[in-house]
């Protein structure tokens, strides 16, 4: 590595056995290896996301390229590159969307997942933009290609991916209708932006959501409960209607009755981003740098973090995730030099 200052072991949190939030645990390791297109992070910050604790649990397998280190996005200085890097300085602050490690002082990131830390914005807030603003564009602007004018439902409109989607959605020109599951979330959905926040546990929401969206029903679906609201997302879609997945937090697994489909021409689609190869990530990278951060810079689309954690304290990060009593993004502050 080509900064001699660097040293040769760090602090990080590791996984040390599938389970529960306990399992986390503070470790000592040595520092990333870099790939050639690869450049070192020192970490200011980093986001945590439901996949972590899926991948804590053991139900998100690692991929055989990626850090063993819980972790999928950054924000931090440049610190070493690998000789094919010739896009980022030594110094550099950037974010950046990970192959996991950002549990750590240090973490390893293709430099083509790497975009500039926006100005303005704190090492925790810049530590929340790359995997939820990725998954957002890939699915919600590439996939489910949303466009002024339509009407677009949004469930877990309080998580930092249904928050960040409210956003962009409204940015897009069209009308959003969101799900949430207290007062004080819809509350917050409102706050984001949304037209109209419905709280799922008080009366019938696909009820609701059907008179809202009159005659032409809804046009794009963003969904990451899945289970029962399969169906009723499918009856609430309108002609040439786009459903978007992107988890099943209700389950993976549900009766469907497809006949909904052929007649209206829907289409359902969904992804994950990780296990995506480096090239596709790159592209989604440079589309979010075009199309969100000039919104980031204008204050359309903002970052709302609910709770900063220590990294000694990754565990209670995550059990304030799984509880889902959160609104917005969980950050845990690693290194404050480096923001």
């Amino acid at each position: 590595m080509p900064h001699t200052t660097l040293p040769t072991d760090m602090q990080a949190v590791a996984v040390s056995q599938p389970g529960g939030p306990e399992v986390l645990t503070p470790v000592r390791v040595p520092l990333p290896t870099l790939r050639d297109d690869e450049v070192l992070i020192e970490v200011a910050a980093a986001g945590v996301n439901r996949p972590d604790c899926l991948q804590r649990a053991g139900h998100y397998p690692v991929p055989p390229d990626a850090s063993p280190l819980p972790g999928l996005e950054v924000a931090g200085v440049v610190v070493a590159r690998g000789p094919a890097v010739d896009t980022w300085a030594l110094g550099d602050r950037v974010v950046a969307l990970t192959h996991g490690g950002g549990y750590a002082e240090y973490c390893a990131a293709n430099a083509g997942h790497c975009l500039p830390w926006p100005t303005g914005l704190s090492a925790a807030e810049a530590a929340t933009l790359p995997e939820t603003l990725f998954t957002v564009h890939h699915n919600l602007i590439e996939r489910a290609r949303l466009a002024a004018g339509e009407t677009v439902l949004i469930h877990g409109g309080s998580s930092g991916i249904g928050s960040t989607a409210i956003q962009v959605a409204k940015a897009w020109g069209a009308t959003v209708i969101t799900t949430a599951g207290s007062a004080d979330k819809v509350a917050y959905c409102v706050g984001m932006g949304a037209d109209h926040a419905l709280n799922y546990r008080e009366g019938d929401w696909e009820a609701t959501v059907k008179d809202l969206a009159r005659p032409r029903g809804v046009d794009v679906v963003l969904d990451m409960v899945a289970g029962p609201y399969v169906m009723k997302n499918l009856r609430l879609l309108g002609n040439d209607g786009r459903y978007a997945m992107i988890a099943f937090l209700l389950g993976a697994t549900t009766e469907v009755n497809f006949a909904y489909l052929l007649p209206k021409r829907l289409t359902i689609t969904g992804s994950t981003l990780r296990p995506q190869p480096v090239a596709r990530k790159a592209a989604i990278a440079q589309a979010v740098l075009r199309d969100f951060w000039p919104l980031l810079a204008d204050g359309r689309l903002r970052s709302h973090v609910h709770a900063r954690f220590p990294l000694s304290a990754a565990a209670e990060a995550h059990r304030l995730m799984e509880a889902s009593d959160h609104m917005g993004k969980l950050v845990l502050e690693v290194r404050a030099a480096a923001g």
